[in-house]
């Protein structure tokens, strides 16, 4: 599933101008941070045609996304800089909280996305 969730993110990136800045994928739920990098795009639409889609390929595995998403934009107190690393890092380090890993590094459901750039890999940047 994760190959398909991660094909699916770069499909959405690009039909939607975004980037994922983090996602991880948890055994019963999962956390994505999506940005659009120009004026016209539509964050609204974007989930709308990645929760269908994605939908789509749960349903072959008997199982569907909750109705009503806990969806969250960023106020205005958190679009600086370390507000935003900040939300990454809580993504990201998802598994360590839950008890799933020690490190980051070892959970291989997790990463970021953005057409073009498939050496996009969060799991392995140094500073984070």
């Amino acid at each position: 599933m994760h190959s398909q969730v991660r094909e699916l993110i770069l499909h959405t990136c690009h039909r939607h101008e975004l980037i994922c800045a983090g996602y991880c994928l948890m055994p019963d739920h999962a956390h994505f941070l999506f940005m659009g990098i120009s004026e016209t795009a539509d964050q609204i639409q974007a989930m709308e045609f990645f929760r269908r889609a994605w939908n789509r390929l749960l349903r072959d595995c008997g199982v569907e996304l909750q109705r009503q998403a806990h969806d969250h934009v960023l106020v205005e107190s958190e679009r600086n800089p370390q507000a935003f690393e900040d939300v990454v890092l809580y993504i990201l380090n998802n598994p360590v909280r839950a008890g799933l890993v020690e490190e980051r590094e070892e959970w291989p459901y997790l990463g970021a996305g953005e057409a073009g750039k498939p050496d996009l890999v969060p799991r392995v940047w140094k500073g984070w």
